[in-house]
């Protein structure tokens, strides 16, 4: 059982990109790269019992969604002519490929912290994109303050991982996956720092769509289950060993509040329903899929008596993993 602590800090309000917002954002997209693709896997359709799509942010040239928002983070920053020297950031690895790779592109130098014993594929990703990778603290909370303290003494920008810029971008794979599959009914999107799962609420919103939209948090890193039930910020100890991607100790504030107002309900996964989701995806799909990336598959397994009949969503939202780990999960039947 997590020991958890709870923050009565107020909560911020966060501004949720409107439809506009989100069709420029695609604008700036995919300069970089097309939509990518949502299939409806046959095989998967019939492990679950009911027509399953799944949106393949895998296949993005980071392997993860992640890219969209710090694509649209550095447009808005250029457009305000407001582009710093270096910028900072804190990550388990998917955001800070993003950040790495829309920072070498407008040509500002890059520093991400990482946890000590981060995958080790997916530093390699980050340092291939020119990114000075600092490993500091035991988990991604203690990576994003010290991140801050490193960025005021090199007065360097802080890249938060939930932001409304990041938030516009990250809405665009929303917005293709819900404008492409209208009938879809429910949509299961897993929960990290919250940018994802926001999103999701943000573009159904703005397309007004009629999904019911389920969050998926690792049993092994409740603070968003803890704090949307107690409505208020609740730090709870990380233990996951396969879903790095949902690995936060403490939830952010913003994320919450928005969270709470607009998810129908949310799922708790084990670290073995993570591998058996991401051996199904494998088999019936042959994607590879990383333990966040079968997060929202495994929560739709684990609700799928109730699932007959609709149309389901899920998302893959990324594909990096280290090699040896997705040999671990392949294992599970």
């Amino acid at each position: 059982m997590n020991t958890a602590t709870a923050s009565h800090t107020a909560t911020p309000a966060v501004h949720l990109p409107t439809l506009a917002e989100i069709e420029a954002a695609a604008d700036v997209v995919y300069r970089d790269f097309p939509a990518t693709p949502q299939y409806r896997w046959a095989l998967l359709s019939e492990r679950l019992g009911t027509d399953c799509w799944v949106k393949h942010e895998n296949h993005t040239p980071v392997g993860a969604f992640k890219i969209r928002g710090g694509l649209t983070y550095f447009a808005q920053m250029a457009a305000q002519g407001a582009l710093p020297r270096a910028v900072v950031s804190a990550t388990r690895g998917n955001h800070g490929q993003s950040i790495g790779w829309a920072a070498r592109a407008h040509g500002v130098a890059c520093t991400i912290v990482v946890p000590r014993g981060n995958s080790v594929e997916k530093n390699a990703a980050m340092r291939a994109l020119g990114v000075e990778l600092i490993e500091h603290g035991d988990d991604f909370t203690a990576s994003a303050e010290f991140a801050r303290q490193l960025a005021a003494e090199r007065g360097a920008q802080m890249v938060p991982s939930f932001h409304a810029d990041l938030l516009r971008g990250v809405a665009t794979y929303w917005w293709e996956f819900l404008r492409a599959v209208p009938q879809l009914d429910v949509v299961y999107v897993p929960i990290g720092l919250g940018s994802g799962a926001v999103s999701a609420i943000a573009a159904r919103n703005a397309l007004g769509h009629r999904a019911r939209i389920v969050g998926v948090v690792s049993a092994h890193a409740t603070t968003y289950a803890d704090s949307l039930a107690a409505g208020e910020v609740v730090e709870a100890a990380v233990t996951t060993r396969l879903a790095d991607g949902m690995a936060v100790r403490r939830a952010d504030a913003g994320a919450l509040q928005a969270l709470a107002e607009g998810l129908d309900h949310v799922v708790q996964v084990t670290d073995d329903e993570v591998a058996q989701a991401v051996h199904a995806i494998y088999v019936d799909t042959h994607n590879v899929a990383e333990g966040a990336g079968a997060a929202a598959f495994a929560a739709a397994w684990q609700e799928r008596d109730a699932l007959r009949g609709l149309n389901v969503g899920v998302a893959l939202t990324g594909g990096n993993v280290d090699a040896p780990l997705m040999v671990e999960m392949l294992q599970k039947e």
